[in-house]
């Protein structure tokens, strides 16, 4: 599967991975800055923006379309930064081909099973006829009423593309990833633990990663290192770039 990505800068490589209903654009303001010192590439996982949409659907699918496009790119040796969905994407990357990571950056996830929290808002998303919605005023109207927090619906709603016929669809493919929640949810095992320096960053109104959470990590990443950002949630990158960007060149330097 040939994804769907963007490139900025010179230099040694990074490479990152949004999370669910996410897309590259997520992190183009983070990546133009990297880019500074790196050569950055922010990728659509399959199934999201503009990448392909395929039935199949799992973190060992997701880090080989990652290991593929490394090699299609003459990339063997990477900085990988994953947040969230992507963050789980990055660990099984990691775990199965440590000699290709360089660096790991693993943004407010850990390798846990969740319990879950995106019912409302696929429905929500299922609820919508957008064939037959002409403005994207309509679209916000109609998340609002399942979906209150400012912040969610934008975030959603830039995964619209408008029909030349007419209409909106989603970039994303919905049904699949539906149907593949459960395995979105699921924890991240190995025999073998990565052994590189991993850095994972929380933010401070996030629950994504407990305390509790950091014994269990250590297990898979023994060289790991907890930052939390102050007065972000879990869209750190979005809620405090300037804190969250400190803490990633400090350990990338």
């Amino acid at each position: 599967m040939e994804l769907n990505y963007k490139q900025f800068g010179q230099g040694e490589p990074i490479i990152i991975l949004h999370g669910l209903f996410g897309t590259l654009d997520n992190w183009q303001t983070i990546a133009k800055q990297l880019a500074e010192h790196y050569m950055v590439y922010i990728i659509d996982q399959r199934n999201h923006g503009k990448s392909p949409h395929d039935d199949a659907f799992s973190y060992q699918i997701l880090a080989d379309d990652l290991k593929h496009f490394m090699e299609s790119k003459w990339i063997y040796k990477a900085t990988i930064i994953g947040h969230s969905m992507g963050g789980k994407t990055a660990m099984r990357f990691a775990l199965d081909n440590p000699d290709m990571v360089d660096k790991l950056v693993i943004v407010d996830i850990a390798p846990k099973a969740y319990v879950g929290g995106h019912q409302t808002i696929f429905e929500a998303m299922f609820d919508l006829d957008l064939e037959k919605l002409a403005q994207r005023r309509e679209i916000n109207d109609q998340l609002k009423i399942k979906i209150p927090e400012d912040g969610v619906r934008l975030f959603l709603m830039k995964n619209l593309a408008r029909e030349k016929t007419g209409g909106y669809r989603w970039k994303m493919n919905l049904p699949v990833l539906y149907k593949a929640y459960q395995e979105i949810l699921s924890n991240i095992e190995s025999d073998d633990p990565f052994e590189e320096t991993t850095l994972f960053i929380r933010g401070e109104n996030s629950d994504y990663i407990q305390d509790d959470d950091v014994l269990d990590i250590q297990d898979l990443f023994p060289m790991m290192h907890l930052e939390t950002v102050e007065n972000a949630g879990h869209w750190i990158h979005a809620e405090n770039p300037k804190d969250f960007l400190e803490k990633l060149n400090s350990f990338l330097n």
